[in-house]
C-alpha cells in the first residue's frame, strides 16, 4: 500500500486546516498513514516529514512494517507526553493539530502544558475523510475478508445442529475465519433464533438453534487490516406465510437500495429507498436503525447511509446495505451486503445467496 502517498494527501489538508502539523493519537488513523499494526503510538505527520513516537516494545515491528517513517522509540522511564514535547519543540512546529474526535480533553491539557510556545489546533475528520474513499488495495484487502466470512459461513452451513447453543455456533463461525486466514472478527459475531432475531444486535446465548424456525446470523472477517460484515437468515424449520412476507420485503428493499447505489447520490437518497419500500409494506416503524454503513479499517466508519446523511457517494467508498425488520415477541429479518461504489454504478462484493430457498437447511 502507498503509505506515502496517503501523507502527502494529508499534508495538503495540513495546508488547509492553518496547521504546521498534525498529531495523530488514533490508532487506526496511524495504521491508515504508515502500516503499522501496534498501538500506544503516536504519529507526527508535518508539512516535510513525518516521525512515529513509540516504546521499545515496537522497534522491530515498526521497522518492518514502516520503514520509510522516522522513528522516536522514547526509552523506559521517559512518558510519551514528554517525547510529544520535544519533537514538536525540535521541528519548531508553532500550531499543532490535533484530533478532536480521539483526544481527551485532560490529554489536550497536559500537550498544552508541555508545549506552552506551541497553539493547539482542534481539528476534525483530516485522515478520516481520507479513509473514506478505498484504493485499489483496500478493496482487494475487503474482497479477502469478504472471501474469508463467506467460506467459515459455507463451513457453518454445514455443519449447524439443532442442540448447539447459538453461543456455540458463533464460537464455530470465529474459528473458522481463522482456518481461512483471518486475523480475527471484525465484531462479536451475532447469532439469534427466533424472537432474539427481533433484537439487532443480539448477544448469543444459552437458546438452541431448534428451538425455533429460523437464525438472524450477521457476522465479519478482519484478514488483518480491513472488515467485511454479512447478514442472512437460515430456516431451520418451516417457513411461514409471516416469514415468507417479512423476508421478501426485506430483500426487495435491500435489492432497490443497492441499485440506488452510485456516484453521486447522498447516502439519505439510498436509505429512503429501502424505508419507503418497507413504509408501504407497512413495516416502517419496525426498521429502526440507517441502512448501512462504510467498512474498511474498522467495521463501522464513514459513510452513513441513514436518513440524516448527506455525504455524496464517490467511487471507491464501500457500503454495507442492510435493511431489516423487527417484531418484538416473533423475531427479525435482516439481509446484508458490502457494496463498492463504481465509476458506473456499484459492485456488490458478496455473493452468499439470499434466495429464501436457499436460506433453508436440513
Amino acid at each position: 500500500m502507498d503509505f506515502q502517498a496517503r501523507r502527502e494527501r494529508l499534508r495538503k489538508g495540513l495546508k488547509k486546516a492553518g496547521v504546521d502539523a498534525l498529531l495523530v493519537t488514533d490508532f487506526t488513523n496511524v495504521t491508515y498513514l504508515t502500516g503499522f499494526t501496534g498501538d500506544d503510538s503516536y504519529l507526527l505527520v508535518r508539512r516535510d516529514g513525518e516521525t512515529i513516537l513509540s516504546d521499545p516494545r515496537y522497534t522491530t515491528q515498526l521497522e518492518e512494517e514502516c520503514p520509510s517513517v522516522d522513528l522516536n522509540i522514547r526509552p523506559p522511564g521517559v512518558a510519551m507526553l514528554q517525547a510529544v514535547a520535544k519533537v514538536v519543540h525540535s521541528a519548531k512546529v508553532k500550531r499543532l493539530g490535533v484530533e478532536a474526535d480521539s483526544i481527551t480533553v485532560g490529554l489536550r491539557d497536559q500537550i498544552a502544558e508541555k508545549l506552552p510556545k506551541a497553539e493547539l489546533v482542534p481539528t476534525s475528520g483530516l485522515v478520516e475523510q481520507l479513509r473514506i474513499v478505498k484504493d485499489k488495495d483496500e478493496v482487494e484487502r475487503l474482497r479477502r475478508a469478504v472471501w474469508q466470512a463467506e467460506k467459515a459461513f459455507a463451513v457453518l452451513r454445514s455443519t449447524i445442529r439443532p442442540e448447539k447453543t447459538e453461543k456455540e455456533v458463533a464460537d464455530e463461525l470465529e474459528y473458522q475465519f481463522r482456518l481461512f486466514g483471518a486475523k480475527d472478527a471484525s465484531f462479536p459475531s451475532i447469532v439469534a433464533v427466533g424472537p432474539r432475531a427481533a433484537l439487532p444486535h443480539a448477544t448469543p446465548g444459552r437458546d438452541r438453534i431448534g428451538d425455533d424456525d429460523f437464525v438472524l446470523v450477521d457476522w465479519g472477517a478482519n484478514d488483518g487490516l480491513y472488515c467485511s460484515d454479512l447478514t442472512r437468515m437460515v430456516v431451520t424449520g418451516k417457513i411461514s406465510p409471516k416469514f415468507e412476507r417479512i423476508y421478501n420485503t426485506v430483500l426487495e428493499a435491500q435489492q432497490l437500495a443497492i441499485k440506488a447505489v452510485r456516484p453521486g447520490v447522498t447516502g439519505h437518497d439510498v436509505d429512503n429507498v429501502a424505508r419507503s419500500y418497507i413504509a408501504k409494506a407497512g413495516f416502517g416503524n419496525r426498521f429502526r436503525h440507517g441502512l448501512g454503513h462504510g467498512l474498511g479499517l474498522l467495521v463501522h466508519e464513514a459513510p452513513r447511509l441513514a436518513v440524516k446523511s448527506d455525504t455524496v457517494l464517490q467511487p471507491g467508498m464501500v457500503v454495507t446495505v442492510e435493511p431489516g425488520i423487527y417484531l418484538p415477541g416473533w423475531g427479525g429479518v435482516r439481509i446484508e451486503d458490502d457494496v463498492l461504489v463504481t465509476r458506473s454504478g456499484h459492485e456488490v462484493l458478496t455473493s452468499v445467496s439470499k434466495r429464501l430457498e436457499d436460506a433453508v437447511i436440513g
